[in-house]
């Protein structure tokens, strides 16, 4: 009897030290990916930091910083519109602390004859990426549900002073849902093509979603299987030829975009602010194949949040130091940087 008691205290407590090693293996690997990153804001002087510039998108042209407004014109009350840069060397020398005082974007000068003329309920720029001097931008249009949006190429001057598009051939982006408001709101370009993607693609929203891909003369080339995600995608940005990372974003009020369930923070949890507040404000990290889009299998970069959902729609790589990332106008023009984990 003493012998059978002896056994069963020694399974128990073999039992005991298996489960306290798994809960604090599983508390470590939560707690790892729990970490949030702090943005840290790139004053602005001038018209770009006006809410008015509604920063839509960011894009490398050379060692520049492309900011595009969502709507352009409203900078240029007698022409076609405006976008604005900064140079690397401006951007760097703010962060190391060389220069403390407010950034500048200067002006870029765009031509786009008649452009409202071929586009019915212009709701304004969204995304843009370069392949040398050719320029790709995508362009949201509709009424309510009825959405849709324009793929359109253009060149840019080299010495930076005008920008010109052939408004008289634009590509169609059918939108994958019937969902107010959302349309092909980040793009890629690549050594010989173009991708974009789709804002919206939770599972409730799109059941097979897909990307978008065209060549240089926005002939469309077929659609790329991606995964579904949950919220928003508002930009993208390449880091290697198969790795790209994307804003996911989710503005509290937009009930439509809630999911049954998050399967990113069901996986890795959810940091501090995170918990604390309901808007969602993360860079995830995707995988990008002939095959299909996926999602990596790692923890999603979290930003530290604050009371006011920032809407961030603009996203490029600063070297290997960390993100560009910038608003609408929502709570007000930001242009950030997020350091690298």
């Amino acid at each position: 009897m003493k012998q059978k008691n002896l056994w069963f205290v020694l399974i128990v407590v073999v039992i005991f030290a298996f489960a306290i090693y798994l809960m604090n293996h599983s508390v470590t690997k939560l707690t790892d990916s729990l970490n949030e990153q702090e943005v840290i804001p790139l004053l602005l002087s001038g018209s770009a930091a006006e809410s008015k510039a509604e920063i839509s998108g960011l894009a490398w042209y050379d060692d520049n910083l492309i900011l595009l407004p969502q709507y352009p014109q409203v900078f240029d009350e007698t022409g076609d519109g405006v976008l604005f840069y900064l140079t690397k060397a401006e951007i760097l020398s703010y962060l190391d602390g060389t220069n403390q005082d407010p950034l500048e974007p200067k002006m870029i000068q765009l031509n786009m004859p008649d452009l409202l003329d071929h586009i019915r309920n212009y709701q304004g720029f969204e995304a843009i990426g370069f392949a040398g001097t050719q320029v790709f931008v995508t362009i949201e249009a509709g009424d309510g549900a009825e959405m849709q949006g324009f793929l359109l190429r253009g060149e840019i001057d080299s010495n930076l002073t005008s920008m010109t598009f052939d408004t008289a051939k634009m590509t169609l982006l059918q939108p994958q849902a019937k969902s107010e408001n959302h349309s092909d709101e980040s793009l890629l370009v690549l050594k010989d093509k173009v991708i974009t993607f789709y804002e919206v693609n939770g599972k409730t929203i799109v059941a097979t979603p897909v990307a978008h891909v065209f060549d240089f003369d926005l002939n469309p080339i077929g659609t790329i299987p991606m995964t579904n995600i949950e919220y928003r995608i508002t930009d993208t940005a390449l880091e290697s030829a198969n790795v790209f990372w994307g804003i996911n974003y989710f503005f509290p009020g937009e009930v439509n975009l809630l999911p049954l369930e998050d399967p990113i923070a069901t996986a890795f949890g959810e940091g501090q602010t995170h918990a604390q507040y309901e808007h969602v404000e993360r860079l995830v990290k995707f995988r990008l194949t002939d095959s299909g889009i996926t999602l990596v299998d790692e923890a999603p970069l979290q930003l530290a949040l604050i009371e006011d959902a920032r809407n961030w729609e603009g996203l490029e790589i600063l070297d290997d130091r960390g993100f560009l990332i910038a608003t609408d106008k929502f709570p007000e023009t930001i242009l950030g940087f997020v350091p690298f984990p």
